[in-house]
């Protein structure tokens, strides 16, 4: 039975990913499959930085834990929130990324692309999350206005 199968507004659906750089992309394109199925109220270019927060999230859990992820995608009717849980003690702090490298960004283009998120801890690890409000569709020159704003 596929996930789209079983799962239905409001019931968050929650699967494990493999700690394999792989997993990532069908995780991402699970999520979007899922608000699609959903029917949540955003736009293409809202999905894309659904998408794009998603792969950042994910590969970072898959980076520093080294072990199998939960993700859990839910819809409240006004947010679509995504948290992945890992098993790392590493904290997310998007302030580590120096401007002279190439990696270590994606913490702050979540920052800047998602309408929140944050993490906490959970058991042996934390949970990160961000969430994508329907009526907050950052597209164009907006999503550069963000992204530099962003921490």
């Amino acid at each position: 039975m596929s996930p789209l199968e079983t799962a239905s507004f409001p019931v968050p659906y929650e699967w494990a990913v493999e700690p394999k750089a792989a997993a990532v992309p069908p995780a991402r394109r699970l999520i979007i499959d899922l608000a699609r199925f959903w029917r949540v109220p955003l736009s293409d270019d809202a999905l894309r930085d659904v998408e794009l927060c998603a792969s950042e999230v994910l590969a970072n859990a898959i980076k520093y834990s080294k072990a199998r992820c939960r993700v859990t995608v839910r819809w409240t009717g006004e947010r679509l929130r995504v948290e992945v849980i890992d098993t790392s003690l590493r904290l997310p702090d998007p302030e580590t990324a120096q401007d002279t490298v190439t990696g270590g960004r994606g913490l702050r283009l979540v920052a800047g692309l998602a309408h929140s998120w944050g993490w906490a801890p959970v058991g042996a690890g934390k949970v990160v999350w961000f969430e994508v409000a329907a009526d907050q569709v950052v597209t164009g020159d907006r999503v550069a206005d963000r992204l530099s704003q962003a921490p």
